[in-house]
């Protein structure tokens, strides 16, 4: 399995994501260490256990890596990870709620017996369901937090403008702002918490994980400032 590379990788996640594509491991590496967190999220969102949503997180990263020439950037890498996350959950939800094993190798003994059914890997009414529940539940608690909190994170995590553009809106320094953005994703993560159980401040990356900022087929969230 991969696991998060300890890094402090300052460039962007498609910088990052062409490093991976000619074969940077390190690069790949840090795009797992950055997204971690927001991945736990959504497939706790779902499965509401933590051990089986970082083994769905886990095989969610090895797909991502194995198929990183299908990402065109259409969508934010973090949005296109949280994507197949989703599905993976999603898949093993169908899964369990099956009754009886069905072998793909064995021949159908009824004759009008449909040919078995594989899992759609696409966002289904279900997802699509879900990911518009997590993003009510981001809105309301990013709506509630303080202004001063609020505003470095729509700069920072909404917006995705660099600390130094984040601080020049606010009038501070540079320092302040990486120092306010802590406390406010410190903030958001506590109240995930009350909705999400199994989300922890355990992972050695929960420090540094922003909330999302966009789930779904490219639906930003927005917030009145």
């Amino acid at each position: 399995m991969l696991n998060a590379i300890n890094g402090n990788s300052t460039m962007t996640d498609p910088e990052l994501v062409q490093l991976a594509l000619q074969g940077d491991r390190q690069a790949f590496g840090d795009l797992i260490q950055r997204h971690w967190q927001k991945c736990m999220d959504v497939a706790c969102y779902f499965l509401r256990n933590r051990s089986d949503s970082e083994d769905q997180v886990q095989n969610a990263f090895l797909k991502a890596y194995e198929h990183l020439d299908q990402y065109h950037g259409e969508a934010e890498f973090s949005t296109w990870l949280a994507r197949i996350v989703a599905n993976q959950c999603l898949m093993l939800m169908r899964v369990r709620r099956r009754t009886n094993f069905v072998y793909l190798d064995e021949p159908c003994r009824e004759r009008r017996s449909q040919p078995p059914q594989l899992p759609s890997t696409e966002i289904d009414p279900e997802g699509a369901l879900a990911y518009a529940q997590l993003t009510g539940v981001l809105r309301l608690e990013v709506g509630r937090i303080p202004s001063l909190m609020r505003n470095v994170i729509m700069l920072r995590d909404i917006n995705g403008l660099p600390l130094k553009d984040v601080a020049d809106q606010l009038g501070i320094t540079v320092s302040a702002a990486k120092s306010r953005l802590v406390r406010a994703r410190a903030e958001m993560r506590t109240r995930m918490k009350k909705h999400y159980t199994c989300i922890t401040d355990s992972s050695s990356t929960a420090h540094s994980a922003a909330p999302l900022s966009r789930v779904g087929h490219h639906c930003p969230i927005r917030y009145a400032s």
